[in-house]
This record gives C-alpha cells, structure tokens and sequence, in this order.
C-alpha cells in the first residue's frame, strides 16, 4: 500500500489534496503556510486536516517500520517464507500486526517453552488433533528425563496448547470484537482507601458498560485506579467469551477434546483475559485521552484568541493577603515602569494608604486600565479598587492568573526580568495578559494555564504535539508585529523557530528595528525558505509599502500592483476601498488562482485586521463576597473559565468557580459543551445548589 492511499482509507480526502499535502510537507512547508497560502494545491483543506494528513503520514511511516522490524525478527529465527511475508506487508492495523507476530515473538520462560523443552511438542499436536485415543496411553512414551509420568506429560502439552490458543489471530479477532462491544468497567474501593479517596466516592461501587462510559468518567476511574483507590476491571462476560473459545478449538467429546476443553480456560483466565483487558483498557485510555486533548485544545484556542485590550497603559495587581498586593505599572509596550508593595487586607488593613498609592501611580504614569489578578484577595483588591477617585476614566479587569507564578519562576521570566523577584514578573504577567494574553501566554507550559481536563493523566506525547499545533495556529491567524514581538512569540512563526527568532531579536535591536519584509532576509541564517514560510505572518507597522502590514504574502505584491494599476489608483488606495475591490474581475489576474484572488481581495478590504474581540469588563455581583452569600434562585454574572467533556466551570465574583453540568446549559439535549459555551464567555447563570462543606456550587445558563 502506497502511504497516499492508506492516508486515503483513514480520512476520505481527495487523492490530488493528499498527494499536494505530502510534497508541500517534504519541502519544508508548515502547516499554517499551507493552508494560508496554497490553497489552490490543497483544495482549501483547513489546518486540522492538513495537520491529520501529516500525523496520518507518520503513522504510515512507524508502521512501515515496524513491519521491517517484525520480518527482520520473524528471519533470524529462519521461520520466514512467502506467504508470512505478504501477510505481514500487507497488514497497516497495528493490532492486528502484533496478532501476527505474536507467534514469533521471544517470549520469557513460560510454561509452554518449559514443556517444549521437555519434548512435549509432539503430545500437544496429538491431543490438539482431537482424532480419539487415550491422551494417557499417548503420553507414555513421553514419561522420560524430567518427565516422571503421564499425568506431568499431559500437564505440559496443556500449557502448550493454551499457547497456540492464546496466539491464534483469529480467534484474538473475535475475542477483541466481543470485549469491544460487551465489556462492563466494574470498580470497587480498596480495602482501607476509603478515607484517602474521598474524591473517588462515586466510583467505589461502579459499574457501566464501556460503549457508555464517558471519557472524563473513564480518566476518573483510571487515575483512581493508578492510584489504588479502587481495582478496575473491564470485562465481558466469562461465560460468553469461554463460549467462543471453546466453539473455536474443542471438536467433539472425546478425551483429548477434554484437555483441549481445560486448556482453553487456562488459556482465557491466565493468558488471553489479561492480554486483552490490558489492551481494552487501553483502546479507552487512548479514546479518553483524544478526547480530553481535544477539549483541551478547543479551550486552549478560545483563551489564546481572547479579547486583547492593546496598547494601553496598565497598572497590574497581583492580589494577596499577608505578603501584600504587588502592584506595577507598565507602558503601551509591556514595559515594567515602577513597582510597589500594598497592604490593604489583614492582617495589615492598610486600606487607606494603599487607596492613596493607586491614585498617586495612575495619575503618574497615565494610567488607562487596571488588571487585578482573579486569585486569592483578588475579589477583595476588585472592591478596594473601585471605591478609589482617579483623576481619569479607568477601565478595571479581573484577569486570569493561571501559571503566572509558572511564568514567573521560569527562565524567560528571569531572562527578561533579572533584577526583580517572582512577584513583580507574576504581576507584570497578569498586565501583559490584559495587553494581548496572546503574547503573553507564549511563554507559558499550555499545561499550566488551566484550561485542560485529567491533562497530567493523558498521554503527554500527544498532549504536547496538539497544544503546539494550537499555539502555532494561534499565533499564525493573529499576525505577529515584527518590531515589538518577544523571541518567544516569534519563535512560534512559521519557518522560524527559537534560534531564527533570537536572530531577528538581535537584529532590530542592532539596527534599530526591521523596516520591510524583505529586510528580514538580511537576518542571520534566515534563508529564502523560511522567509517564504514566515513573510505572510509577520506584520511591521508604518513600514514603506503598507502590504507589510497585511497578510498579503510578499510573492502576491506584484498582482497587487496590477489591481492598483488596472483601477488608476496608488496601492494604499486601494486599502479599505471595498466600492474599488469589488469591481476587480478575477479573468482579469489570470496568475492568480481563485483562492488566493478571493483572499487577497478579502484581506485588502480589511488590512491587518486582528481576528479577536475587543475586551470587555464585566461587573460581578456586589452582593456576592463568599460561597455562603449564595442561595438557590439567585440570577449572577459569571465569566467562563473552563469548559469539559461534562459541562463548563464559571467564575461567579468569589473563590469557588460553580458547574454549569451540560444538561443545564440548553433545553435540547447537550453531547459536547463546547458546541454551546465557549471559554471567556459573559453568561448569565441561576444558583441551583449550594453544597458549602464540599465547596460545590450547581448552575443553569439563563442567557
């Protein structure tokens, strides 16, 4: 099978999409570029599947490989031959691989390589044979050496034929259908960690079947599992799946028919159950897993792609209540302007003093928002704040703190920051947050901002490989501005990556900064490749030619200019100048396919444009200060925070975020909550329940 054609069969895409796909990733070209930029090659295919057309190709490639390993064992022990050799080359499901070279496989000493070792082969085949006969009288000759008599021959050729049993593929086939559709996730609390996990209380006496165990359940059960908590099982019924192994091999009724018979259940109970236990347990984590990668990243793009403030003066707050309120001051750039220490919550209470401190910086620096971090004291510090006088319009913002201390302990933290400690990085954190979160939240473990679900128990692999696709996707639809962005954002661009990044760093701060995109080919080590990959991304304000500042790739200037010409008019003119652009033809720019005619035309229309939001205050409810103001019926203004396979989490103003579970988010039926609710999202929610010893809070979504 060529590897267009298994990428084919897995994902139903056009051939021609496909095969353009593969050759534009072999020479080099990034996902973002691609589906940007080519989509003429790609029939308009998105990034996601251009991104599962390169995994899918990978996994060709391992499989290919592992093929190659598999024949290469299979040789050595010179077992090889035509037929084995088709079967295994032919064969691209890696279950069904390992099935084949099961047989094969060095095994450790087991029961059945001591039998064969004792030359017990032969009675094996006999007895599998099923043909009649004493299997007695066909073991006498066997009783030799450390074979002491009959009963021990018959014993042996047993523990053999489970093992032909345990390694016959078909029936491992059947057997793995059955576990597939039948199989009941079962767990029981261990003795004496009833205390320990409490947490776990629901899942210490649980039973479902596996087709309708949730992933966010079955992560649950498993963590509880690793943990000791409960022993977990998945299984189906033994009777069943004794039944087909039995009607696999057992012929007749005879006495050999009868070892055949207890071989099989030795089979199932020591061998093939726990094999294909194992393996089902692990088909759910691997789909409980996507699962919550998937939510994850979905929650991971919502809150990249978060309204920015922009360029705006910022006083930051990082709340707390002994150590102070660490407060700093930053400029339309991000940079740290001044920093101060307040006590306005116990034990201090110097309330008044540090009214007077906040007043005194935003009337110094020409203060224009405030960010307060939404940690512990923040809802406190929120009050405080807006009972001050400015001197000015001040907008406030609760702003998530979520790895703020990851950052600030970090090493790009200490990089930027060298002189200051942890609480004035965390604090300046939270203000570029507010700046543009999308900058900032770059330089953060995507783990660590808190968006994800069960996001340490899934699979790391491919956790990371799918938040980077979403950083990188992220940063790529925004546009990044070439003269102000960090190394770390740039590093995300695409073609470039951290050492071209740092090149560019050092570049515009030895030349004063990069005024064209073609400039940018005088960075060190930056070849024309990666210009090509990156120049569509990168955006650099009042340069010269104003396309610099636009997504029109530098390759579609010159039809740029054609249109200018064509309509009599200087490029800048044509920006913004919809009543213009819509009386271009495309026949008239036969270089330029439908695509990218349509795109350029879309993108001249609105040049530069920021794909996000504006950000947008939100005023929680005065009366709100604890979890124990709330009573059921109250109607309160929340902010999403985090949304699961389950339903999604809201800040409603106080330190414990409540549940909207998924069948309180509409009055249809709600599979994934992310079709109904999105990360940031200002709803308006009614407290159903108040649980104040477990800290649980119930909500509907009125809005």
């Amino acid at each position: 099978m060529q590897q267009f054609e298994f990428i084919q069969q897995r994902t139903a895409l056009a051939e021609k999409s496909v095969r353009n796909v593969l050759t534009l990733l072999s020479e080099g070209a990034t996902v973002p570029f691609i589906a940007r930029y080519r989509k003429e090659k790609t029939g308009a295919l998105d990034e996601v599947e251009i991104a599962t057309i390169r995994d899918e190709a990978k996994r060709f490639d391992d499989l290919v490989a592992r093929q190659k390993t598999i024949l290469s064992a299979i040789e050595e022990q010179g077992k090889l031959n035509d037929e084995l050799k088709s079967k295994v080359l032919n064969c691209f499901d890696p279950v069904l691989l390992e099935d084949i070279y099961l047989p094969y496989k060095q095994k450790r000493q087991t029961r059945g390589e001591k039998a064969r070792k004792l030359g017990l082969e032969p009675l094996a085949k006999m007895i599998m044979s099923q043909r009649g006969g004493s299997p007695e009288q066909m073991a006498e000759r066997f009783v030799r050496g450390e074979v002491f008599d009959e009963e021990q021959a018959i014993a042996g050729a047993r523990d053999i034929i489970a093992e032909w049993i345990n390694e016959n593929a078909s029936l491992r086939g059947r057997l793995r259908q059955l576990y597939e559709r039948r199989s009941v996730v079962t767990s029981k609390v261990s003795k004496g960690k009833e205390l320990e996990g409490e947490k776990y209380k629901d899942y210490f006496d649980h039973s479902e079947s596996l087709k309708h165990c949730a992933s966010h359940r079955f992560l649950a059960l498993y963590r509880a599992s690793r943990e000791g908590v409960v022993s977990l099982k998945v299984r189906p019924d033994e009777e069943q799946a004794l039944s087909q192994v039995e009607r696999f091999f057992v012929k007749g009724t005879g006495e050999c028919a009868d070892v055949v018979y207890y071989a099989c259940k030795d089979a199932y109970k020591r061998l093939l159950r726990p094999s294909l236990e194992n393996e089902i347990i692990q088909v759910a984590k691997e789909k409980a897993d996507k699962d919550a990668i998937k939510v994850f990243a979905k929650n991971l793009r919502q809150l990249l792609l978060s309204p920015p403030l922009g360029s705006r003066r910022i006083l930051a707050i990082d709340p707390g209540f002994r150590t102070g309120c660490k407060v700093v001051c930053i400029d339309e750039r991000g940079t740290l302007l001044t920093n101060a220490t307040i006590f306005p919550h116990p034990p201090q209470k110097e309330e008044s003093k540090a009214k007077s401190k906040i007043a005194q910086l935003v009337q110094a620096y020409k203060i224009e928002a405030i960010a307060i971090g939404d940690g512990t004291a923040g809802r406190e510090t929120e009050r405080m704040i807006k009972h001050i006088r400015f001197d000015r319009d001040v907008e406030v913002f609760v702003v998530r703190e979520d790895g703020a201390s990851i950052y600030s302990a970090s090493s790009i933290a200490r990089k930027e920051f060298p002189d200051y400690d942890v609480t004035v990085r965390g604090a300046v954190s939270i203000g570029r947050r507010l700046m543009d979160p999308l900058a900032e939240l770059v330089k953060i473990d995507p783990k660590s901002v808190g968006v994800g679900q069960y996001q340490h128990e899934v699979n790391q692999t491919l956790l990371k490989e799918s938040l980077d696709d979403v950083v990188v996707s992220c940063v790529n639809q925004v546009g990044v501005d070439l003269n102000t962005a960090s190394s770390y954002l740039l590093s995300y661009v695409s073609g470039l990556g951290p050492t071209l990044a740092e090149n560019i760093v050092a570049y515009r701060k030895e030349h004063g900064g990069i005024k064209s995109r073609s400039e940018l080919k005088k960075v060190k080590r930056l070849g024309e490749k990666a210009f090509e990959q990156a120049a569509g991304f990168i955006r650099i304000r009042d340069a010269k030619n104003p396309l610099d500042n636009s997504s029109v790739h530098p390759e579609s200037y010159v039809q740029v200019e054609k249109m200018a010409k064509t309509m009599n008019i200087k490029v800048e003119e044509l920006l913004g100048n919809e009543q213009v652009l819509n009386n271009l033809n495309q026949a008239d720019f036969p270089e330029l396919d439908t695509y990218t005619f349509k795109d350029i035309i879309g993108e001249l229309k609105k040049p530069g444009r920021d794909p996000r939001k504006k950000a947008k205050m939100l005023e929680f409810d005065s009366r709100i200060k604890t979890i124990e103001d709330l009573q059921p019926g109250m109607n309160l203004p929340g902010i999403v925070t985090n949304v699961t396979n389950f339903g999604a989490f809201v800040n409603i103003g106080i330190k414990e975020n409540g549940l909207i579970h998924k069948s309180n988010l509409a009055d249809q039926y709600v599979e994934d909550p992310s079709d109904y609710i999105a990360l940031h999202e200002h709803v308006e929610v009614r407290v159903m329940e108040v649980d104040i010893n477990r800290k649980r809070i119930g909500l509907k979504r009125l809005n």
